[in-house]
């Protein structure tokens, strides 16, 4: 009877997408009868099917012959209720739980999706929706020859609150499209970028690759297409793209963004991502290894994308100064990118003796590069002394700093009354272990500030440090850096860290030419509104913008292209909101953040710190999923316990893991990913 029953629902003729009815024997395998996969093969992929347990199946459909078959090795069962992937085709029916109401859709695992990309450009990418997040994100990454692809994830394009209308945002999505090649990951072959002994791919100066395009990306769909989407920077054409981008008002608006984070044990299809939309490829762990110019072109002009669209939308504050450094920084990027484009069109075969190049890479590291010449006693551990002023700042008092004779050993700051008294009993002493560090700097006013926030049992002291000098700044800058970690001056970091200081604090140098006259032609040049936000386009004229950004063009004119974009990133990895993720707390006015080293209760109104938790202290981390609570313990302080409202507690739980996944790297190890070890440390269950 059931024979009848099947072929007169096979004959029926219904509207698309028409439920068909497969008789299935429960007892078989997925792969087990040859009826079932004929009987799928008849029907078109995107049918919904419906299976029912009615005894074996004996198919009476017409016979498809060989000539006419597809290739359906791609294609795999969704449970729709469950929403689940049924890919162990040795499990029976049965097994999976299947009941005679099952509605299975017979569909390709590989589906097209829009990618936005950290440049605001859209790619067109063929990505496995059975994958899990996080292999899906390694096999992009991949083929758009980036490198670590554990510190980029997958994100839902946020909703601007004042924009209602769902075809406005289609249009102006349309509007940035940018037409490029349909990519599938993995389809390609690996051109050997993970490779210890690898040859550098991209010339160290300006970016470009030094072999054609074909060797360039290898076999990856790339080589047919334009590869300069990716490596080089496109300036902003038009205001208008700026104006019509979504960007947060308050710490409350950033912490929004972030609840919409994929979660990379899951697939895409598990969680709702339909075919032909639209997410965002961002760096989500603020933690960048091994970033080398030579083999991260790509990387390195990504991450210098999303540093300059986070400054523009102000998803980062920055001082004036800092401001307009940065958009010096992105003039002159502007410019060579151009010229670069324009060589490496004249030079676009230009071969490159791959020996001589990994010689001469081999003779570098030998070699050892630059390195110090004074190396100094390495038995002793370097202090500061010097007279530094001092601010504690209480209630109903007005902010005044006394001077003291500071001295700064190991990791603790002790402040006397004078230099005479320094072998005496100290009239202050601070421990900068796990406390927070935060410039306060202001070049023309030759203001040099260091906050420290030092953690107490009972949340933190909030201590200032005024400094005379540059030079003093930096020196102290950085020690109190290293020491909030735990380390102290002798650590091979603390010269690079003045250092760095030192060429940030000069870039936002002011020093006008006096036979320097703009010529108008000149600072129309520049489109000063696309190179600052929006803050200062209110405050300033355009042609004071642009003379000022021309002031600070002189002190990175003599960059070059691939040094601009690492200094960027450099001079975005310098400011105090930098690597901090927000997350809304379960109390009122209260936010959590996250940053690669440790966990900050902040205030929602203020952003001010609150209370830290380091994570070297911390033992170990738990979630309750019910109520969506997360307790953090610590070896040497209370424990932290917070309900994440509004965003899934798998999102916080996965920061938290990330971040303690991304600390186990080392250059010496295989470059090769841990799979298992990162789903261990952010799936909660697997």
């Amino acid at each position: 009877m059931h024979k009848s029953y099947v072929k007169a629902v096979l004959q029926k003729k219904t509207h698309t997408p028409r439920s068909n009815v497969i008789v299935l024997n429960p007892s078989n395998s997925l792969l087990g009868g040859e009826g079932f996969w004929v009987a799928c093969l008849w029907h078109y992929w995107d049918h919904c099917v419906t299976l029912e347990q009615r005894g074996s199946f004996e198919p009476d459909i017409p016979t498809v012959s060989r000539k006419q078959q597809k290739d359906w090795s791609d294609h795999a069962l969704w449970w729709e209720k469950k929403k689940t992937w049924l890919l162990k085709t040795h499990w029976t029916l049965d097994k999976y739980g299947i009941q005679a109401d099952a509605r299975l859709l017979f569909t390709p695992q590989h589906k097209l999706l829009r990618l936005q990309l950290p440049n605001m450009k859209h790619m067109k990418v063929k990505v496995n929706f059975s994958d899990r997040v996080f292999k899906a994100v390694s096999d992009i990454c991949k083929t758009f020859n980036i490198r670590h692809p554990e510190e980029a994830s997958l994100l839902r394009k946020p909703r601007d609150p004042k924009k209602k209308k769902k075809k406005l945002e289609e249009a102006e999505e349309e509007a940035l499209e940018l037409e490029g090649p349909l990519l599938t990951p993995g389809s390609g072959s690996n051109p050997g970028l993970y490779s210890k002994t690898m040859t550098p791919t991209y010339d160290s100066r300006d970016g470009s690759p030094l072999s054609p395009t074909t060797a360039w990306f290898g076999d990856s769909p790339l080589s047919e297409g334009n590869p300069s989407i990716l490596a080089v920077s496109q300036p902003i054409s038009s205001p208008d793209i700026l104006a019509k981008l979504y960007k947060p008002q308050s710490l409350l608006d950033k912490a929004k963004i972030n609840q919409g984070w994929m979660d990379s044990s899951r697939s895409l299809m598990e969680q709702d991502v339909k075919e032909n939309e639209v997410l965002l490829l961002r760096f989500k762990y603020h933690s960048f290894f091994d970033l080398n110019p030579k083999y991260d072109a790509i990387r390195v002009n990504q991450l210098y994308e999303q540093a300059k669209w986070a400054i523009l939308l102000e998803e980062i504050e920055c001082t004036e100064e800092e401001m307009m450094m940065f958009a010096a920084l992105q003039y002159h990027i502007n410019k060579l990118s151009i010229m670069s484009s324009d060589n490496h069109m004249n030079n676009s075969e230009k071969e490159v003796d791959e020996v001589d190049a990994a010689l001469s890479d081999l003779e570098i590291t030998l070699e050892g590069g630059k390195t110090s010449n004074t190396l100094g006693d390495i038995t002793s551990i370097p202090e500061l002394a010097d007279y530094v002023k001092v601010f504690k700042p209480k209630k109903l008092t007005l902010k005044g700093y006394k001077q003291y004779w500071c001295t700064f050993k190991d990791i603790t700051i002790s402040c006397y009354k004078s230099k005479e008294e320094a072998h005496g009993t100290p009239s202050l002493q601070m421990n900068l272990r796990g406390c927070e560090v935060t410039p306060d700097v202001n070049i023309s006013a030759q203001k040099f500030n260091i906050k420290l926030l030092i953690p107490v049992a009972d949340g933190m002291n909030e201590i200032w440090l005024r400094c005379d000098a540059e030079k003093q700044y930096a020196h102290w800058m950085a020690a109190c850096r290293l020491a909030s970690k735990g380390k102290t001056m002798a650590d091979s970091s603390y010269n690079l860290e003045v250092h760095n200081i030192l060429s940030f604090l000069k870039m936002q140098h002011m020093n006008p030419d006096p036979q320097f006259i703009a010529e108008p032609a000149v600072t129309n040049d520049i489109n000063s509104e696309c190179l600052v936000s929006p803050r200062y386009l209110k405050k300033y004229k355009n042609k004071q913008i642009s003379a000022r950004i021309l002031e600070a063009h002189q002190n990175v004119a003599q960059m070059s292209l691939i040094e601009a974009k690492m200094r960027f990133i450099q001079a975005w990895q310098s400011l105090p909101e930098f690597g901090i993720t927000h997350f809304l707390g379960g109390k009122r006015d209260e936010l959590i953040g996250i940053t690669y080293n440790r966990l900050i209760r902040m205030d929602a109104n203020t952003g001010d710190a609150i209370k830290t938790w380091r994570f070297a202290n911390m033992k170990q981390w738990n979630v309750n999923w019910e109520i969506k609570m997360v307790t953090v313990e610590f070896a040497d302080e209370p424990s932290l316990a917070f309900i994440c409202a509004e965003v899934d507690c798998k999102v916080v739980h996965e920061f938290i893991g990330g971040y303690i996944f991304l600390s186990t790297r080392a250059k010496d190890q295989n470059e090769s990913l841990d799979e298992e070890m990162f789903y261990k440390l952010t799936s909660g269950w697997v």
